[in-house]
């Protein structure tokens, strides 16, 4: 097998909620892997601040949350600069509160922001793939998907169906060319559990919990992403890649 499979030169990448965290790393990997990448969120200042970190040449700010923005940006986009190759949809939030107290506003905020918005992107960026016969679909899930904790009923529900849309977009897309798949990370050290790393009680319940042992690091995630994004996996479709430590294999 040629390294050559790996090698994204030449691809255009869009990877929302890009400003930080896991969007940022995985813009940084795709970006070091030969792709041309878009770096996407809803903070101006803060992307603008990202894209001259990364060095990337464009940056799209739209509210991922919004059907008809994100329809006219992808498609303002393509057509001043041409195809995106690989989308990751990666824009998430969380939100911890007891089941029996979880505000109905906030549960509406985490429908929207984890999973319409995998819709809303997806669905705008995959209508110019199908047209091409070709395009990479990432979704990004979470051990979450599988397994279930106190206080994140609702961030759980999210990304339970994130993993099953995941299965949907293969299902209806695959024939047009297109390979849609998703990577759920365990836990990781990211601004979204900056609460928890800060717990000493939550790092030692992780630590005994995770086979690893460990935190994962961010930069960890990105083989994953080259792989699903790449022609090393032309015929992975629907596959929802957990990269955890092992924590869903383990009790």
């Amino acid at each position: 097998m040629s390294i050559q499979l790996f090698d994204l030169t030449g691809k255009r990448a869009l990877i929302t909620g890009s400003s930080q965290g896991i969007g940022h790393a995985l813009a940084g990997g795709l970006k070091a892997a030969g792709a041309e990448i878009v770096l996407n969120g809803r903070d101006a200042a803060r992307l603008e601040t990202a894209r001259v970190e990364l060095d990337a040449r464009h940056a799209l700010a739209f509210d991922v949350t919004d059907h008809a923005a994100a329809r006219a940006a992808i498609d303002g986009f393509e057509a001043a600069h041409g195809a995106i190759d690989i989308l990751v949809n990666n824009a998430g939030m969380q939100h911890r509160s007891p089941l029996e107290e979880f505000p109905a506003d906030a549960f509406e905020r985490l429908l929207r922001t984890n999973i319409s918005s995998v819709f809303n992107v997806g669905q705008a960026v995959a209508r110019h793939m199908i047209g091409r016969g070709a395009g990479k679909i990432i979704n990004i899930a979470s051990v979450q998907s599988a397994l279930a904790r106190p206080g994140i009923a609702p961030y759980t529900a999210t990304k339970g169906a994130v993993a099953n849309l995941t299965k949907g977009m293969a299902t209806d897309w695959a024939k047009h060319g297109l390979q849609c798949n998703a990577i759920a990370p365990g836990y990781f050290e990211t601004p979204l559990n900056a609460a928890l790393v800060a717990d000493p009680e939550f790092n030692s319940w992780l630590e005994k919990r995770t086979p690893a042992g460990r935190w994962g690091q961010v930069d960890e995630l990105v083989g994953a992403c080259i792989f699903l994004a790449s022609a090393a996996s032309t015929f992975v479709n629907g596959h929802v890649l957990y990269v955890d430590g092992g924590i869903t294999v383990s009790l």
